[in-house]
């Protein structure tokens, strides 16, 4: 998930951990109650989709149980039918579901470009979003695959029938919810070859890629040209110094063809609806009162009545689980909607990935978005998580990013365009969030960069003097 990434990221050292272990943390993480683990599994099929396209076509699966729930959804499969994957590994949150995964292909640009999505939940927690692997055939008929997912038998048939043969696959940045299916789903098309971004880590442990059982992998370079894609696909990478324990690393694809940009973590597009591949047992999980709803409601009375199957609680369950994933602590569990709706159908920055990254390495971030919006004319969005694609241009993404300004402690260096202001006034964009949900993320951060776990900031200082001096 979006917030894996961030939090991962920005964990301190192993000897700042043990160092500090004393002090007084005010911070406490809420993420859901703890639910049972269900080895059935039945979705609900709510669908948003941010971008219209006639030639959007949705395959659920060629192994779905013909059992029908009571309001006519597909049952689960109890993993019989290609879903089954085992997995109770991740850091610092093992990774669900545990037994079986949901995969959903959607065809986005006709023969052209395809995504394959499947629920991820954290733990044993109530909260779930999608993570989504992205196709792309190739001129030579071959598929270049992005961030793969868990490789259900479900999945790899769904990518076979596509009738071309694998290629290239990519792992674009140093996330584990991303790192741990590259290896697997090497394996069931082991002519592929495998390009993995740089500067790869882990922790606790920071562990080669072979124990990932990632083998022969070619790390990416920046704007390298002699990629055997490159005449197809570019790319841009996002490095930057240590907040943490490791740096944030990220990789942008721009596939020219269709004027579609891909990134991993970046931004976002929080969906209205669920997505379609998470579950409805998980919905209706996040919709109970759990301790964390209990913990956030400020001493109001938290009712205990039991949570009926219905559209309105399964909507419930969604807000809940988006506000977790971008606040960690938001404001209000029990009545979501108000904040849901500020973070909802528009394209943002996670707050989480903001405040913990992206504020520390600003003038990176500033220099891989300028690049981007510079030299590629994108008219799509697909991110690995949320909605996709998602209907944006470059003003969009820039406007997205604008709160870089106040982390440099400058103006622009132009004036914004038109296209720009208009993103932002329509509310297409944002980066403002609501301050009482932003609390929990600032008081983690102010306690990591109090104890000296990580830095307030890394490089805005010099990011000011050096675009004084493109003047």
């Amino acid at each position: 998930m979006v917030a894996l990434s961030a939090i991962t990221a920005h964990l301190p050292k192993p000897e700042e951990f043990y160092r500090n272990k004393s002090s007084t943390n005010p911070f406490s993480p809420f993420l859901g109650g703890v639910k049972k683990v269900h080895l059935s599994h039945v979705e609900f099929r709510g669908r948003t989709r941010s971008e219209p396209n006639n030639n959007l076509v949705a395959v659920s699966s060629l192994f779905s149980s013909n059992s029908k729930t009571d309001d006519g959804n597909d049952d689960g499969d109890d993993g019989k039918g290609g879903r089954f994957y085992l997995n109770f590994t991740g850091f610092p949150f093992p990774l669900g579901p545990f037994f079986n995964r949901r995969t959903i292909r959607t065809e986005v640009v006709k023969k052209q470009i395809w995504t394959f999505e499947q629920e991820q939940a954290l733990g044993f927690s109530s909260v779930s979003t999608n993570i989504r692997m992205t196709v792309i055939k190739l001129r030579s008929g071959g598929l270049w695959i992005h961030a793969p997912i868990a490789p259900t038998r479900e999945c790899v048939e769904l990518v076979k029938e596509l009738s071309c043969p694998v290629e290239f696959i990519i792992l674009p940045t140093f996330a584990y919810e991303h790192k741990i299916f590259v290896g697997p789903f090497s394996r069931k098309f082991p002519k592929a070859q495998i390009w993995v971004a740089p500067r790869q880590w882990s922790w606790p442990l920071n562990l080669p890629l072979e124990f990932f059982g990632i083998f022969r992998a070619s790390p990416l370079a920046h704007e390298n040209q002699t990629t055997p894609w490159a005449d197809e696909i570019q790319q841009k990478i996002l490095t930057a110094p240590e907040v943490g324990i490791g740096p944030y690393v990220e990789v942008a694809f721009y596939h020219t063809t269709s004027r579609t940009l891909l990134v991993t973590d970046a931004v976002i597009y929080v969906p209205r609806k669920p997505p379609e591949c998470i579950g409805r047992d998980s919905l209706l999980d996040s919709a109970k009162n759990g301790l964390a709803v209990k913990l956030l409601s400020k001493g109001k009375d938290v009712p205990e009545e039991p949570v009926v199957d219905n559209k309105l609680n399964r909507q419930k369950g969604w807000e809940r689980m988006v506000l977790q994933i971008l606040f960690l602590g938001p404001s209000n569990l029990l009545n979501p909607t108000a904040s849901f709706d500020q973070m909802s159908q528009k394209l943002i920055v996670s707050p989480i990935i903001k405040t913990l990254v992206f504020n520390k390495v600003p003038e990176n971030v500033r220099d891989w978005v300028d690049s981007i919006t510079k030299d590629w004319k994108f008219k799509r969005i697909i991110p690995a998580h949320f909605a996709a694609p998602i209907n944006a241009n470059r003003s969009d993404f820039k406007a997205a990013f604008s709160f870089l300004d106040e982390s440099l402690g400058e103006s622009r260096d132009t004036r914004p365009s038109i296209s720009l202001l208009f993103a932002s006034i329509m509310g297409k964009t944002a980066n403002y969030f609501p301050q009482d949900d932003m609390k929990t993320l600032s008081s983690l951060d102010e306690f990591l960069v109090s104890v000296g776990a990580v830095k307030k900031t890394v490089s805005g200082i010099k990011a000011t003097t050096r675009r004084k001096e493109r003047k």
